[in-house]
């Protein structure tokens, strides 16, 4: 009798993770959006996709995706001019068996405009961000929990903020050491900042747990 119920609920436990394997190979679909307005600020709050930033070849937002119908994105321009891009998942437990999609599924392409963008937010968890070198107005903020934050020149007017948590963050921040006032946490990584200086117009803000902090200053 054991027996059988031992193979009953083997049978049953088989049926779930042959469904979540037939769910979670849900085909992707590439997409993209390009925007239809002067956008001000970008605000991308994401999950478990790599962020990629370059600059538009015109004065529009441009973006490449992927999505299904299990993992998608919300897509929204505010009266403000905000475009704000999060993360939607429909998924059940079973969906989450059977692995992560491909790589190039998991991959957010933006292209913006050079200096026009008043504010620049980009969030992941469990892959990198990437941004070439660009300038914005007011302040970028990138945050990555389980991937390196990686940048060419930034140029702000205000402030940069990073936050990281197991990855490293490096780059250049254009501009003279002492045009900084600086903040920065570290933990179990080494740090080229200092934990506080005082002085300077803008701000830079670098907090990092379980990796390494390497950013350079520039003047262009």
């Amino acid at each position: 009798m054991k027996k059988i119920i031992s193979l009953v609920l083997c049978l049953i436990l088989s049926s779930f993770i042959l469904a979540g394997c037939a769910d979670s190979s849900e085909p992707f679909e590439e997409k993209s959006y390009t925007s239809d307005t002067q956008i001000k600020a970008i605000h991308l709050d994401v999950q478990d996709r790599e962020i990629e930033v370059s600059l538009s070849a015109d004065e529009q937002v441009h973006m490449q995706y992927s999505e299904n119908n299990k993992a998608y994105y919300d897509i929204s321009v505010s009266d403000e001019n905000v475009l704000t891009m999060t993360s939607v998942s429909d998924k059940k437990w079973t969906d989450y068996i059977g692995g992560k999609p491909a790589a190039e599924y998991r991959k957010i392409s933006l292209q913006i405009p050079n200096a026009l963008l008043e504010n620049l937010t980009l969030s992941t968890t469990n892959e990198d961000i990437t941004v070439s070198a660009l300038a914005v107005t007011g302040s970028i903020d990138i945050s990555s929990n389980g991937g390196d934050i990686t940048f060419g020149n930034l140029d702000v007017g205000s402030a940069l903020t990073l936050k990281g948590k197991n990855g490293d963050i490096s780059g250049a921040v254009v501009g003279g050491y002492d045009d900084f006032a600086i903040q920065s946490e570290i933990k179990k990584g080494e740090s080229n900042l200092p934990d506080n200086k005082d002085g300077g117009e803008k701000t830079l803000c670098v907090s990092n747990n379980n990796g390494d902090v390497a950013i350079e200053f520039v003047n262009e």
